[in-house]
């Protein structure tokens, strides 16, 4: 008995020699964007991780010694680019493993700030926390479903070469992915077009993917950093033009509101609400990066369909 029992045992040693168990792949991304879309391509075979906490800032993070661990043992990271995330760059420099700057992708349309995005009702250059100049990367390139889409197959090409086992369902997650963004693509286009001559204004120029992508556009950029009272000069002429406009809706992103909001509506018809362009307490999961998108849209048309 004891014989049989050693050939048992070692048969099953040999096994697992040769088919060793493939462990799940270590993707790690920048922000919660990405993260909702590579859940959506590693749906059944893995969950990503996400650096940035909910509703942190990736213009001006700052990396803790915890994140700089995490960032170097990641099998896979994926990050916007040096153009949203500029405390990357010195961190990936040692990376032995694949990192992913999605901006420079092909495939993928690409927004630059114009001349007239800042000739809305902006404060001083000095007080903007990030680059929005004329000309520089709009880097909010994953509210454009079709960029979503060329992330997602990237990141699936990656997934399968890491993990040839799970190669198959990697490529039917991102069929399903596909799927589900025409068909949350044809709600989008019904429920902005209502909303689509409606004006409003906001206080980060973060949503022109999603607007060209829906034929909407912003009356006005309110572009000062939630720290700093722009002078009554300047607040003045933003109130004048919401009076121009009449009825209106202002957004902020969370988590904070700009400081001068309630000052520069007090006593306007003028509602204020907010965008979370970033999704930041959105579930990880296979349908995450969709709730995003319609959220997004839920929260304008909500405000807009209620002046």
């Amino acid at each position: 008995m004891s014989r049989i029992f050693a050939i048992f045992i070692a048969l099953s040693a040999s096994l697992l020699v040769i088919n060793p168990a493939q462990a799940e792949v270590n993707v790690l991304t920048s922000i919660k964007p990405l993260q909702l879309i590579a859940a959506a391509v590693q749906d059944g075979a893995g969950k990503p991780e996400v650096l940035l906490p909910p509703n942190a800032s990736p213009h001006n993070y700052a990396l803790r010694p915890s994140d700089v661990r995490r960032v170097q043992s990641a099998d896979l990271l994926y990050w916007i680019g040096p153009d949203m995330e500029g405390f990357m760059p010195r961190v990936i420099k040692t990376r032995t493993q694949s990192s992913v700057a999605v901006q420079n992708l092909p495939g993928l349309k690409l927004r630059h700030f114009s001349q007239d995005s800042h000739s809305h009702d902006e404060g001083d250059a000095a007080e903007h926390d990030h680059d929005h100049r004329p000309g520089t990367l709009d880097a909010h390139l994953w509210l454009a479903p079709d960029n979503a889409r060329v992330i997602a197959a990237k990141m699936a090409a990656d997934l399968s070469e890491k993990d040839p086992t799970h190669a198959p369902q990697y490529q039917s997650n991102l069929k399903a992915f596909n799927e589900r963004l025409d068909a949350l693509d044809a709600r989008l286009k019904t429920s902005m077009a209502a909303i689509a001559d409606k004006p409003f204004f906001v206080f980060h120029e973060g949503y022109d993917y999603f607007e060209s992508a829906y034929g909407l556009k912003h009356t006005g950029v309110f572009s000062v950093a939630s720290e700093v009272q722009p002078g009554a000069q300047h607040v003045a002429a933003m109130r004048q033009r919401l009076q121009e406009v009449g009825k209106t809706c202002v957004f902020s992103d969370p988590p904070l509101r700009p400081r001068l909001a309630d000052t520069l509506t007090a006593g306007l018809p003028v509602k204020l609400a907010e965008l979370d362009p970033l999704g930041g307490f959105t579930p990880a999961t296979a349908q995450g990066y969709e709730q995003l998108l319609e959220k997004l849209g839920n929260d304008l048309a909500g405000c807009l369909n209620s002046l």
